[in-house]
């Protein structure tokens, strides 16, 4: 176990460079999404990093509002052919939940390492 003093890291500067919770340095991810098993910088244990299926809630809420409103908007206003929806919409909902998904999981990831977030456990 590494003993070492590290400063603070920010949440979002995790998420957004995919870097270890703790060190800042070493990567989160050995893929697109898969938790790497430790820091290779720090030897920081990932065990603990399982975010679930929160980003993808978060991404559904976001993407939605967005996709969702401008198609709205765009249909009220301009009546276009359901063409020019399929055209506008089909990728910006593509780029909106795969761009997002990596930064939000390496958010969460760094917010139940800042909080020291464990799996709920009943003691009897």
């Amino acid at each position: 176990m590494d003993n070492r003093h590290y400063p603070a890291q920010s949440s979002l500067k995790v998420g957004l460079t995919s870097c270890c919770p703790r060190c800042g340095e070493g990567r989160l991810f050995t893929g697109f999404l898969t938790v790497a098993p430790k820091c290779e910088k720090c030897g920081l244990d990932l065990a603990f990093a399982d975010s679930g299926d929160g980003p993808a809630v978060f991404i559904m809420m976001i993407a939605g509002f967005i996709v969702v409103g401008l198609a709205l908007w765009t249909e009220v206003t301009y009546s276009p052919p359901y063409w020019v929806h399929a055209v506008l919409w089909i990728p910006l909902t593509l780029f909106l939940t795969v761009g997002l998904l990596r930064p939000l999981k390496g958010w969460l990831i760094a917010q139940q390492y800042k909080h020291k977030a464990r799996e709920g456990r009943l003691d009897h």
